[in-house]
């Protein structure tokens, strides 16, 4: 056996979940462990793990990476109320009522911002995956969204000083009562949100009667993971109505019913279009973007398409609805903001109304927008911009933002990259209908989320797409943008490990990343090419047509394809390395 290569500075890895996971601990053990002498600073972020600890691990983590610089990350689940259920059961010593909310919920936001770092998600450049190009010209999907409520209705303002913002609540006592506050800097946008519960309510109605008489399958969308508190509210208020009124009726109709995340669903949507749909997306800022986008390619289909497609997402400020505070209104009343004792905005709610407030920071957005710049002349990238300046103050400072950076670049004699802004729901047509050969779309999160798994269902999965969080500081973490792969998971335990389907290509050029900006950082030239090699093994496993099967059909020669398992697949991927030694 050949000398294992030398590896002076630790690497960080962050464990999962389920699939994602079965996957990662051989990945490591052969790819990382086997080759390498390198020290591994490993975390369990797994679902049990952040429970019992009561999210501390989720902190530790953050620490690690902040120490040492460079990680890995494999996906970790959020716990729905099941898994929550049978964790409870399983460990009757801990309460819910004692559990900080890092203790269920996915750590992927909590890592974000304890490290103040930004996303870039991005195609991996596969010799011969061709993109999903479904027929859309004339398909029958209609788009349905609330007319009113939401952020389209919100309150926002740049706070014009630094200080404490309060969500106050009075209701019958007539006494305020704080239900939530933040600090605030000069600068800092902030956004009061709320919607009507009762015309939630009368949409749903609206929506599900219209499916029925038009004789359409029914799509619902949400972020009710993330937004509990305002998306989850509706939901449950939308569904509710839905198994009391038209449950029956969908079934006797025919018709099915299908809820799921409105990242998730988007993606699997435009990539997969139903036949005959009405696509219920309540929240009108995104069900806006769809709407447009549904309609854009009814008309005129998708193109082929030829472009590397770039998306960062803005996560280190803790903006928009993934940092909110979030809540049902308790009962009838009035909510307010109040600035430093400044009463900036009030409006009546009824009870169950959710409610959002959200804001973000100045310096992490300016910070976001530099990181944008400098990835983009760098990469020779064409930025596109989504901003609503013209409607929402929260946005007008992203604007002012991107002034300021075009002249401190230029000041430098840095050349700022080619860059254009637009309105949000037509960045989102041009990325899918009309995308450049290399372009770079920023967005914050809800929109970096559903536009990063469009790009990647269309690219031919979420596993042939790469995903860096950089931060200020210079830390890095990489990682595979998709999930854990629940329905695998069963499936492989079903099976006691007969059955172990997994694409492993985005945790393969997780790690090999990671080792190349470790060997970068101490200039280690045999680490450096053991991970060039890495991902030119991967490369060019998937070129000889040995492929996972949620691939199958979407290489350029079909007809040499050859469908292989999890194992399968890595064991190719060590052959072809094995391979470039061997030359």
């Amino acid at each position: 056996m050949s000398e294992k290569i030398k590896v002076k500075k630790p690497l960080v890895v962050l464990h999962g979940d389920e699939m994602a996971q079965v996957a990662f601990t051989e990945i490591l053990a052969r790819f990382v462990s086997l080759p390498l002498d390198i020290e591994l600073v490993e975390i369990d972020l797994s679902a049990p793990k952040r429970f019992t600890s009561n999210g501390q691990v989720i902190h530790e983590a953050i620490a690690a990476l902040k120490e040492h610089g460079v990680g890995i990350k494999n996906a970790g689940m959020t716990v729905n109320r099941a898994q929550l259920d049978d964790l409870l059961a399983k460990y009757p010593e801990i309460t819910e009522s004692s559990l900080d909310p890092l203790a269920t919920k996915s750590p992927n936001g909590a890592i974000r911002k304890g490290i103040s770092g930004n996303i870039t998600r991005e195609d991996i450049e596969f010799r011969n995956l061709k993109s999903v190009r479904p027929d859309w010209i004339d398909r029958d999907i209609e788009v349905d969204t609330m007319e009113t409520g939401g952020l389209d209705f919100s309150y926002s303002e740049l706070s014009n000083a630094t200080g404490v913002a309060k969500v106050m609540f009075v209701g019958s006592s007539g006494d305020p009562i704080e239900l939530h506050r933040r600090s605030l800097n000069k600068g800092d946008p902030w956004m009061l949100a709320t919607n009507d519960l009762d015309e939630v309510k009368a949409w749903a109605h609206r929506f599900f009667q219209r499916a029925i008489a038009e004789s359409r399958d029914i799509y619902l969308g949400l972020k009710d993971t993330v937004v509990s508190g305002y998306d989850g509210v509706m939901r449950a208020a939308i569904e509710e109505i839905y198994e009391q009124d038209y449950k029956d009726k969908v079934a006797a109709a025919g018709l099915s019913y299908h809820y799921e995340l409105i990242d998730a669903q988007a993606a699997r949507i435009v990539s997969n279009p139903p036949e005959r749909a009405l696509w219920g997306v309540p929240d009108n800022v995104s069900g806006m973007k769809l709407f447009k986008l549904v309609q854009q390619l009814k008309r005129y289909g998708l193109p082929e398409r030829k472009a590397h497609v770039s998306i960062s997402r803005m996560s280190a400020g803790g903006g928009d609805q993934y940092g909110s505070y979030n809540t049902p209104a308790p009962e009838q009343g009035v909510i307010k903001v109040i600035v430093d004792g400044e009463e900036k905005h009030a409006r009546h709610v009824e009870a169950g109304d959710p409610i959002l407030f959200m804001s973000n920071d100045r310096e992490a957005i300016k910070d976001w927008v530099s990181q944008v710049f400098q990835d983009a002349a760098l990469n020779k990238k064409e930025v596109y911009f989504g901003l609503k300046r013209e409607f929402v103050n929260y946005d007008e400072v992203y604007s002012s933002i991107i002034l300021e950076i075009r002249k401190e670049l230029a000041a430098l004699d840095t050349p700022p990259p080619s860059f254009m802004i637009m309105r949000p729901s037509r960045q989102l047509s041009k990325m899918i209908c009309d995308p450049p050969r290399w372009g770079l779309y920023p967005a914050q999160n809800l929109d970096g989320d559903i536009f990063s798994d469009i790009s990647a269902a269309l690219g031919g999965s979420l596993a042939t797409a790469s995903s860096v969080i950089i931060s200020k500081d210079g830390t890095k973490l990489f990682e595979a943008p998709h999930g854990t792969a629940h329905d695998l998971y069963v499936r492989y335990l079903e099976t006691e490990g007969k059955e172990a389907n997994f694409n492993s290509s985005a945790l393969i050029f997780a790690v090999a990343s990671a080792l190349e900006e470790l060997a970068t950082r101490e200039d280690n030239a045999a680490l450096s090419d053991y991970a060039a090699r890495l991902k030119t093994a991967l490369i060019e496993t998937v070129a000889q047509g040995i492929i996972t099967g949620d691939l199958k059909g979407k290489t350029t020669s079909p007809e040499t394809e050859r469908i292989v398992d999890m194992h399968g697949f890595l064991d190719a991927i060590a052959e072809n390395l094995r391979a470039q030694v061997a030359g």
